[in-house]
């Protein structure tokens, strides 16, 4: 089993990262909310960013196996920089923009599905939470 791990560590451990702190939020929302609510299981957006802590967990995986002057490394790391700059940019923007359009447009009575997806983006301290995360998990493993 050991074995299987290490040839495949670049895909377990960020995807395990992933599938962690979706569940995360999963059992958040709910104890949050009081119901279940299956689109947090897929769903962008939240504490902690799972996009920084994939592609962070990746990058340290990374450093650790291949070493700081690898090309993987390097590719990794500016997957990770692109991947943060946009989940705390450019989806965060989009965001507040759809929550703008849904209160100009939409009637309050109005279901989830009919409006705009609001929480798509991460404020820079879940993107910076996400990122912690990942590179304790790539540097335990």
């Amino acid at each position: 089993m050991k074995n299987f791990i290490m040839m495949y560590r670049y895909w377990l451990i960020p995807i395990s990262v992933w599938f962690g702190i979706q569940m995360f939020k999963f059992i958040y929302d709910r104890v949050d909310t009081g119901k279940w609510h299956i689109s947090r299981l897929m769903g962008a957006g939240g504490m902690p960013s799972s996009h920084s802590a994939v592609v962070t967990s990746l990058a340290t995986l990374i450093a650790k196996h291949e070493g700081l002057s690898s090309t993987s490394f390097a590719i990794s790391v500016i997957l990770a920089a692109v991947v943060m700059y946009d989940a705390a940019g450019v989806r965060r923007a989009v965001g507040k923009q759809a929550k703008i359009i849904n209160d100009l447009l939409y009637n309050k009575d109005m279901t989830n599905e009919e409006k705009l997806q609001e929480m798509t983006g991460h404020t820079p301290f879940q993107v910076a939470v996400g990122a912690l995360i990942g590179f304790f998990v790539g540097i335990i493993f």
